[in-house]
């Protein structure tokens, strides 16, 4: 082997150890970058010629630099749209980065609702998921998350249950007369219904005595909420029947009439009044509505319908299912994220701005929920650090240092022979 061949040598080996040291420099600089994967230096051993048919060395090279995917330490920040992944699989995210359009996967988890209402990174760049129609079916291919703009429609109220004592001691007013509801009926309470608009309406509910443990109830809305009605004029829109036997228990209860045509609402709405078990149909008729001695009160409401409601804020469930809660006090799931794992997680291309793409080397992406496959569970207000061991980074560092000393030795030795070679002639 030349001495020329030696001076070669310790300069491969000089190259190799600095860009390896750039790795470690990349590591370290990024030890606070959220969802970094650490990159390990790796070396190739290069031949030279040959002696007495023995391949000679001839240095080394810096190979491909290998991506470690293991977990970084998933720490709590409070921000249901920041999430990290436990375990394996990256996020999809769509758009334009750097010029290019494109999807990109990423292990950084910071999201946020952007003012068109879609679910975005820090770099403008969409979440991809399956959104959740009002049915409940998820999509079949995944998108874009258009969340912000939900709504929470409204429903109209279909069912009224109430409970209550009414006294037993009442006594028997006139008959029930919807003009002067106060004065011809024993006893009143309130309720809020909601049409198909999901517009509020204050019912009243008035309760007469009959005698003999027999009651009658009419519920009344200001009949200026009703098509054809007269403001500040109780407008009846249900009556029935409540009878009791001598021990107080609900006997019987019967809805006579139930039909409300609120102002510009779907006419006709029935509303189907409910007082609690009943003897009839097979209760004990002391679990609802009763009869004692004592002064009527209600004990209980529980009234379906809702107005519309605008989204307040959302919540992501381990496997990715994401619920809006509305300011109607709705709680609806409305997309569910996606995750992609790879067959060679190492072959995704670094494009900056914590994203990587895919390559011919990484294989396709294998798209679907958290939880399924290789791809692991969300943790949502947390986020994943970067997996970089700092002490760990520092010692081979060192040794890293150490071998490019080693290898600028060998320059400086091969210099010196080369000198007294040329020394000879003299």
């Amino acid at each position: 082997m030349s001495i020329n061949n030696s001076l070669y040598i310790g300069i491969s080996g000089l190259q190799a150890h600095g860009d390896a040291i750039s790795i470690v420099g990349d590591n370290i600089a990024n030890v606070s970058t959220v969802g970094y994967k650490r990159d390990r230096a790796s070396f190739d051993d290069v031949l030279g010629g040959e002696l007495e048919s023995q391949r000679l060395g001839g240095g080394v090279r810096l190979g491909a630099s290998q991506t470690l995917w293991d977990q970084g330490a998933i720490t709590q920040t409070g921000n249901p749209l920041d999430v990290a992944i436990s375990g394996g699989g990256t996020f999809m995210v769509k758009g334009n980065h750097s010029g290019q359009v494109g999807q990109y996967y990423t292990r950084d988890g910071r999201f946020h609702v952007d003012d068109t209402g879609y679910v975005t990174n820090q770099q403008g760049l969409r979440l991809q998921g399956y959104t959740i129609d009002t049915a409940g079916n998820r999509s079949l291919s995944t998108g874009d998350l258009a969340l912000g703009s939900r709504e929470s429609p409204a429903v109209a109220t279909t069912k009224a249950s109430m409970t209550l004592n009414l006294d037993s001691g009442s006594t028997v007013p006139a008959a029930f007369d919807p003009t002067n509801p106060n004065t011809t009926s024993t006893y009143a309470t309130s309720e809020t219904v909601y049409d198909s608009l999901g517009a509020a309406h204050h019912a009243q509910v008035y309760f007469r005595a009959q005698g003999n443990g027999s009651w009658e109830y009419h519920a009344m809305v200001d009949g200026g909420e009703l098509a054809g009605g007269t403001a500040g004029t109780l407008t009846e829109i249900a009556n029935g029947t409540l009878t009791f036997n001598t021990a107080g228990a609900l006997q019987t209860q019967t809805l006579n009439a139930s039909t409300a045509n609120f102002l510009n609402a779907t006419p006709g709405q029935a509303i189907q009044f409910n007082f609690g078990d009943d003897i009839a149909s097979g209760g004990t008729g002391l679990a609802g509505s009763t009869q004692f001695a004592g002064a009527s009160s209600v004990n209980g409401l529980d009234i379906n319908g809702r107005s519309a409601g605008k989204l307040n804020s959302l919540q992501i469930a381990d496997d990715g299912k994401i619920t809006g809660l509305f300011d109607n006090g709705d709680k609806i799931q409305v997309a569910q994220v996606a995750l992609a794992s790879f067959a060679n997680d190492d072959g995704l291309q670094r494009v900056g701005d914590g994203l990587t793409a895919e390559s011919p080397t990484s294989g396709k992406p294998l798209i679907d929920v958290p939880g399924t496959g290789s791809r692991g569970s969300l943790v949502s207000g947390a986020l994943e650090g970067s997996n970089v061991d700092l002490s760990n980074e520092l010692v081979t560092l060192i040794a890293f240092q150490r071998a490019f000393e080693a290898n600028a030795k060998t320059v400086t030795t091969a210099n010196e022979m080369m000198a007294d070679v040329n020394n000879l002639k003299q």
